[in-house]
């Protein structure tokens, strides 16, 4: 059997269960961390901070990431950052008024 281990996120905080998991397989893993991360998103979210996330991963046996459940808190009247990023330029060929030079029709 393979072995899973859990990888809970919250803030700063990141630890990783110490002991791995022996579960049939993906699948089954799946329903072993919907199960566990039922139980604790009640406490969870009574704590969440505004503007923060909690994640549980899910890791294999070489700890890489096989599937995470996000919890996310955003205070909606300020913009994500995601959405003050500035945009990287990416030519598509299309043209708009910002992009037509005037003094070249």
């Amino acid at each position: 059997m393979p072995l899973f281990y859990f990888r809970i996120c919250n803030g700063d905080y990141s630890g990783t269960s110490g002991e791995g998991f022996d579960l049939a397989d993906k699948e089954a893993a799946w329903a072993e961390m919907t199960r566990v991360c039922g139980d604790l998103v009640g406490g969870i979210a009574r704590k969440l901070k505004q503007q923060s996330e909690w994640r549980m991963e899910l890791l294999d046996e070489s700890q890489r990431t096989v599937f995470r459940i996000r919890v996310l808190a955003e205070t909606l009247d300020r913009p994500a950052a995601s959405e003050i990023a500035q945009p990287h330029g990416i030519d598509i060929g299309v043209k708009t008024s910002a992009s037509i030079d005037p003094s070249n029709p």
